[in-house]
C-alpha cells in the first residue's frame, strides 16, 4: 500500500516536468518566481538569527563556548579515548544481542553521511574564499573541540532513547532534553527545549541538509553537463531520494555504509594525489593558512571575520553541538551509552580535521581562492564549482569524478537527514502524518535545486546552526551525568571488564 502511495506521489511530481518541458518560457518564469520568493523569506530569517555580539554572530559564539566547556568538563576525552573509539568501530566490543537497529559502524556511517559531504567540498571553498586561507585553521580548532560536543550529545541520545514495541528506536535531543531535564525537576523547560529543537531540526532537514545539498550538487554536476536544466536535476534527485527514505534507518544505514566509505576514499585519494604532486608547496600552504588565521589581509572583519568563517563552516560541516547526529547514534546496537558517544567523537576528526583540511590545502595550493579567473565563482558562493576548478587545475578529468562524488555525498546527506527530520516530526505528531513530512522534504529538494546559491547558503546556516541553542543549553544541565557515566565506564575499561571480540 505504501509503495502505491509513493508511486502516485512520483507521478504527481512528474506532471510539472511535462508542462515545463513543453513551455520553456513558462519554466523560466516559474523558476524565477520560486527563487525570488525564497530569497525574500531567507533575508528576514537570517537577519533575526545572526545578530552579532562584539562582532561575533551569537550562534557562532554559542557553539565555541559550548565546545570548549564540554572538552574541559570531560577532561579532553577526545584525546584520552581516541584509540578506544577506533577499536569500538572495528567491532571489538560488538554484541549482536544488544538492543538497537544498526551496528556501531553503520551508525557512524549514517551520521557521517549526514556530515561528510558538501560541507567538506563546497563549504570549505566558501570559507576560504570569504575568510581567506586562515579560515581553515579555525575550522580545524573548531573540529577538535567539537569532538567532545559530539560525544556528549550522542551519549545522551543513547541514554534516553526509547525502544518501541516494534523494535524501532526513537532517540535524540528531543528525547534527552525532555526526559533528562524532567529527571532534574525541570520538566517544563525540558519539554519546551525539546519542542523548539524538533521544529528547528525539521526546518534544517529542509534547509542545510536538503536544499544546500541539492543546490551545490547541481552546480558541480552542471559543470560536466552544462545543458542540464536545474528543474530536471531537481526532479531526478527527488525521485531517487524518495525511493530510499521509504525504507527508514535500516535502508539508510545500509546505503550510507556502502556509499560514504567509497566516496570518502575516492575524494581523499584524489586530494592526496594533488598534495603529493605538489608536496614541496605544502609547507608554504600551511604557513599561509596559519599566518592568515592571525594576520588576514583584505578580509572583512579581520581576525574575527576569519574565526567566524572557520567556526561557522566547521559547525555546518560536522554538526557538532547541533544535535543532529545524536538521532542516528541513538539507533546503534549497544547497552553502553558512553561507548556510542566515543564512536561519535570520531566524526569531527574524520570530517573536519582530515577531509576539510585536505580540501583547504588543495584550494590554497592551486590558488583558486584568489585567482582573478575564478572571481565570479567566489562572488556567487559556488563552493562546489570552486573546488572542482581547484582539482581541475591538476587533474583535468577530475571535475567529472568530483561531480559524481558530490552527487553521492549530497544524496547520502539528504537521506540521512530525512530520517533526522522524520524522528522529530514523529516526536511532535506522535507518529501521525509522516507522509506529509516526506512530501515536504522532497519539495524542498526541488526548490533547493533551482534557487540562488547565496539564499540557500544563508537559509542553510540559519536553520542548521540554530538547533544548537536548545541542544547545548540542555547539554549544560545534563553534562554532569555524562561525566559521571564516563568515569565509571573508563574505570571498568581499565579493569578489563569488557569482553572483546576477536
Amino acid at each position: 500500500m505504501k509503495r502505491r502511495i509513493w508511486l502516485y506521489i512520483f507521478l504527481f511530481l512528474l506532471i510539472p516536468t511535462v508542462a515545463l518541458a513543453s513551455e520553456p518560457e513558462t519554466a523560466n518564469s516559474f523558476i524565477t518566481s520560486i527563487d525570488k520568493t525564497f530569497s525574500g523569506f531567507v533575508n528576514v530569517i537570517f537577519s533575526i538569527l545572526f545578530f552579532s555580539i562584539a562582532g561575533f554572530p551569537l550562534i557562532v559564539l554559542w557553539l565555541i563556548i559550548g565546545a570548549i566547556f564540554f572538552t574541559i568538563r570531560m577532561q579532553f576525552i577526545n584525546i584520552r579515548a581516541f584509540k578506544h573509539a577506533i577499536d569500538i568501530v572495528r567491532g571489538r566490543y560488538d554484541d549482536p544481542d544488544d538492543q538497537g537497529e544498526i551496528s556501531h559502524f553503520q551508525a557512524l556511517a549514517a551520521a557521517l553521511s549526514g556530515t561528510v559531504g558538501l560541507g567538506n567540498i563546497a563549504g570549505v571553498a566558501v570559507a576560504v574564499s570569504i575568510g581567506g586561507p586562515g579560515a581553515a585553521f579555525w575550522l580545524t580548532i573548531a573540529g577538535f573541540f567539537g569532538m567532545t560536543s559530539k560525544f556528549v550529545e550522542c551519549t545522551l541520545a543513547q541514554k534516553y532513547r526509547i525502544i518501541k514495541p516494534d523494535g524501532t528506536i526513537s532517540g535524540g535531543p528531543m528525547r534527552y532534553l525532555s526526559a533528562g531535564l524532567a529527571e532534574m525537576g525541570q520538566r517544563t523547560l525540558g519539554k519546551v527545549l525539546a519542542v523548539v529543537f524538533s521544529v528547528l531540526c525539521i526546518s534544517a532537514a529542509f534547509g542545510g541538509a536538503n536544499m544546500f545539498q541539492a543546490n551545490q550538487s547541481y552546480g558541480a554536476v552542471s559543470t560536466v553537463l552544462p545543458g542540464l536544466p536545474s528543474w530536471v536535476y531537481g526532479l531526478v534527485l527527488v525521485v531517487l531520494v524518495g525511493l530510499v527514505i521509504i525504507g527508514g534507518i535500516q535502508r539508510i544505514g545500509m546505503v550510507a555504509g556502502t556509499l560514504v566509505p567509497l566516496m570518502c576514499l575516492v575524494y581523499v585519494l584524489a586530494s592526496l594525489f594533488i598534495l603529493l604532486a605538489n608536496i614541496t608547496e605544502i609547507p608554504g600552504a600551511i604557513a599561509t593558512i596559519i599566518s592568515g588565521a592571525f594576520a588576514p589581509k583584505a578580509i572583512e572583519g579581520g581576525v574575527i571575520g576569519v574565526i567566524i568563517q572557520g567556526f561557522q563552516r566547521s559547525a555546518f560541516s560536522n554538526e557538532a553541538g547541533v544535535g543532529s547526529a545524536a538521532i542516528a547514534h541513538s539507533a546503534a546496537r549497544t547497552d553502553e551509552p558512553i561507548r556510542e558517544g566515543l564512536v561519535a567523537l570520531l566524526e569531527p576528526f574524520i570530517d573536519t580535521i582530515v577531509v576539510c583540511n585536505m580540501t583547504a590545502l588543495v584550494i590554497v595550493i592551486t590558488k583558486v581562492y584568489n585567482a582573478d579567473e575564478f572571481a565570479a565563482l567566489r562572488e556567487a558562493k559556488k563552493g562546489a564549482e570552486l573546488t572542482s576548478a581547484a582539482f581541475g587545475t591538476v587533474l583535468t578529468w577530475f571535475p567529472i569524478l568530483l561531480a559524481i562524488a558530490v552527487f553521492c555525498f549530497a544524496f547520502s546527506t539528504m537521506i540521512s537527514w530525512s530520517y533526522y527530520g522524520e524522528r522529530c516530526w514523529d516526536y511532535l505528531s506522535g507518529g501521525k502524518g509522516l507522509i506529509i513530512y516526506k512530501i515536504l522534504f522532497l519539495v524542498a529538494a526541488f526548490v533547493g535545486s533551482v534557487s540562488n546559491p547565496s539564499s540557500v547558503i544563508n537559509f542553510s546556516d540559519a536553520t542548521l546552526l540554530s538547533m544548537a541553542f536548545p541542544n547545548i543549553l540542555g547539554g549544560y544541565f545534563l553534562c554532569g551525568q555524562v561525566a559521571k557515566d564516563l568515569q565509571n565506564y573508563m574505570s571498568r575499561l581499565g579493569k578489563g571488564e569488557f569482553v572483546e571480540v576477536e
